[in-house]
């Protein structure tokens, strides 16, 4: 008999939390190594391989159109090796398809399978069409600009709508792969380069355009609706084009001929294309094709079996499972291998695993070493797959020929990202110098660095310069010119002027790689607003009456990446030559100054001392004694030099600028 106070005790006990059901052991599924996943073609049969290891059945549709109406035709898929299904479709078939799984007794949402390569509208079913027979005139012969080594690549970063969605962009097919293959446009007050023409004029050598595979977030039936606008990182189908940026979503060549003719314009003015790929997340896991084919096996869990979040998205792909591995880098070599691309920017690489990124490099490799991979070195939150496997900053030397933003420069020279009252080195804020430095030898090992100073690495992570981005803004945050607004209050537009010319000073004449998000080279704004995904054009669009505005702040940008281009000693190929030819010679807080001495890298020039004072006033620099020639003083820049300096002791550096001198 129990006691009333024990029974009472009893009854008032929390009741205990039921543990989380143990996770499938995932690494027990059976892998599939061939190279026949999704539709493959011999002629005109194609076969159809999908990877669903737990399902009892699996059932392809065929539909006549892209989106509505009823199936044609059902099929059972048939049981194969690794954990695959397979059928044959008749020769000739056309149209579109689904697969749907039966697991576990239940009849799962019907979906295109992860290996698509063509889609209808919105992404809904796969279409049956080989992407090679959607081709623009000229396809086969088209060749990848050549690429003598990776520290000559000059990024310029784009929004494929932003570039040509102005009124005034001169451009006809706003928004369209093909408003960026059109040349000879023309923009507002005497402007005569807009769009593609502009980024050959700026000196570019890799465009890097915002994710052009097809993402959720805009109805692909109705684009111009309410002004819908995305910059796209919520990927729907990773290996297949965007359809709103196709001049007829609802056919599935279109999108895939269209980007081909973007690509090969580009080629053919010789700029290489880089695309921006989201691996690390899905827009939404519970309705992905992912989670309808092999439920769990594509996304990370915690211990409790909720979604890990690494992302800030929800989700984060588990990319050290075996065929997710394999999904990624078949999608990127299908990708460089079906639409020419020649690079790579991985969106929060730092979610993804260390074997996964050497595999992806592996795999480009086959086709051409010169195909460049980057990404961002972190993540938007933790994540259960242990720091040591990620392709994290700190990882990059395990990483060959792969290379990571810097922020350390980046919030060194402006400030930081996301405190954007706060200014940087550019304009005035002291105790950023060895940041800054940390970005100028390309994150490498430099002698004279105290890396106890740096902002946030307190060691290099490139063991090469090539390994390292530098940039001070990007789509993401404030752009240059609204940052160096908002925390500069009560400042003269002359004098932001100078900051932001100083800020990308420092970036294209440090070592390592370049980064610019296009429209920086003259001033543009977004009304100071920090996270505009999915803001109108309003916001994003490229204004280039700005060109015209700011004419000669366009032209010195224009003239320093000629600088960078013209001589070597600023983009050395080795951490070990950056030892030999950079030092860092005496300055007083708020500004640096290094020689790049003895022809660096071959170059013409004997020795180039380059200046940066951020500070608001003047300051004197001492020298060697010597006859110097100004290439660059402040807004002024020219090759064949501004004057003469006859230095007997040292010189003076005017606030918020730079000062480049050469022997």
């Amino acid at each position: 008999m129990i006691r009333p106070l024990l029974l009472l005790l009893v009854l008032l006990a929390p009741t205990p939390t039921p543990a989380a059901p143990p996770l499938p052991d995932y690494s027990t599924y059976p892998t599939y190594l061939g190279p026949d996943l999704g539709l493959t073609w011999r002629g005109p049969q194609a076969t159809l391989r999908v990877w669903a290891p737990t399902a009892e059945a699996l059932r392809l549709r065929l539909y006549v159109a892209g989106t509505g109406g009823i199936p044609t035709s059902t099929h059972a898929m048939a049981k194969a090796e690794g954990g695959t299904w397979t059928y044959a479709l008749p020769a000739g078939t056309t149209g579109f398809y689904t697969v749907q799984a039966t697991i576990g007794g239940k009849a799962l949402a019907e979906v295109a399978d992860p290996y698509a390569h063509a889609v209808g509208i919105n992404g809904v079913r796969g279409a049956v069409l080989n992407p090679a027979t959607a081709q623009p005139p000229g396809w086969p012969d088209d060749l990848r600009p050549a690429l003598k080594q990776a520290t000559d690549i000059v990024i310029g970063e784009v929004h494929l709508r932003d570039l040509s969605m102005h009124p005034q962009s001169g451009i006809r097919e706003k928004g369209k792969y093909l408003g960026l293959a059109q040349t000879s446009t023309r923009g507002p007050g005497g402007v005569l380069s807009t769009g593609l023409d502009h980024l050959v004029e700026l000196g570019l050598t890799h465009v890097h355009l915002l994710p052009t595979n097809d993402f959720a977030s805009i109805d692909e039936a109705a684009p111009a609706r309410a002004n819908r606008y995305n910059w796209g990182y919520d990927p729907l189908h990773y290996s297949v084009p965007e359809g709103s940026y196709s001049t007829n979503a609802a056919d599935p060549a279109a999108r895939i001929r269209e980007f081909k003719q973007m690509v090969e314009n580009l080629h053919g003015a010789g700029l290489c294309v880089v695309l921006d790929v989201v691996y690390n997340h899905t827009a939404d896991a519970a309705r992905s094709n992912f989670e309808q084919l092999v439920p769990g096996y594509y996304y990370r869990q915690n211990p409790d079996g909720r979604l890990s979040n690494a992302t800030a998205c929800g989700n984060e792909i588990a990319s050290e499972r075996p065929m997710v591995r394999k999904l990624i880098v078949e999608s990127v070599a299908h990708w460089a291998r079906e639409y020419h691309a020649d690079g790579f920017r991985f969106d929060l690489m730092g979610v993804l695993d260390i074997e996964t990124m050497r595999a992806v490099r592996i795999a480009l490799d086959q086709q051409d070493h010169s195909i460049f991979v980057y990404g961002e070195g972190w993540t938007a939150g933790p994540s259960p797959l242990p720091d040591p496997r990620r392709a994290l900053k700190g990882n990059m030397m395990k990483l060959d020929r792969i290379a990571a933003f810097g922020d350390e420069l980046r919030d060194g020279v402006k400030g930081h990202y996301a405190r954007q009252t706060e200014p940087g080195f550019a304009s005035g804020q002291p105790g950023l110098e060895e940041s800054v430095k940390f970005g100028i030898v390309a994150a490498t090992q430099h002698p004279q660095l105290d890396y106890a100073k740096v902002n946030y690495s307190k060691a290099p992570w490139a063991s090469s310069p090539a390994q390292a981005i530098n940039y001070v803004a990007c789509h993401d945050d404030m752009v240059l010119w609204d940052k160096l607004h908002v925390s500069n209050p009560n400042v003269s537009e002359d004098t932001l002027i100078k900051m932001d010319l100083l800020s990308n000073t420092i970036v294209f004449t440090s070592q390592g790689i370049p980064f610019l998000p296009v429209g920086d080279e003259f001033l543009r704004t977004k009304g100071g607003a920090h996270n505009s995904y999915n803001l109108p054009d309003s916001v994003n669009q490229i204004d280039w009456s700005r060109k015209a505005k700011y004419a000669q702040v366009y032209d010195f940008y224009r003239r320093l990446i000629a600088l960078r281009r013209a001589h070597p000693a600023f983009r050395l190929p080795t951490a070990g030559l950056i030892q030999q030819h950079l030092e860092f010679l005496p300055t007083r807080p708020g500004s640096i100054a290094y020689q790049l001495k003895d022809h660096a890298g071959g170059d013409a020039w004997e020795n180039i001392t380059v200046i940066f004072n951020g500070s608001k006033s003047a300051t004197g620099v001492s020298l060697p004694r010597g006859t110097y020639k100004v290439v660059l003083r402040g807004n002024q820049l020219n090759e064949d030099g501004l004057d003469v300096l006859e230095v007997t002791s040292g010189v003076q550096v005017s606030g918020n600028s730079a000062l480049v001198l050469v022997q």
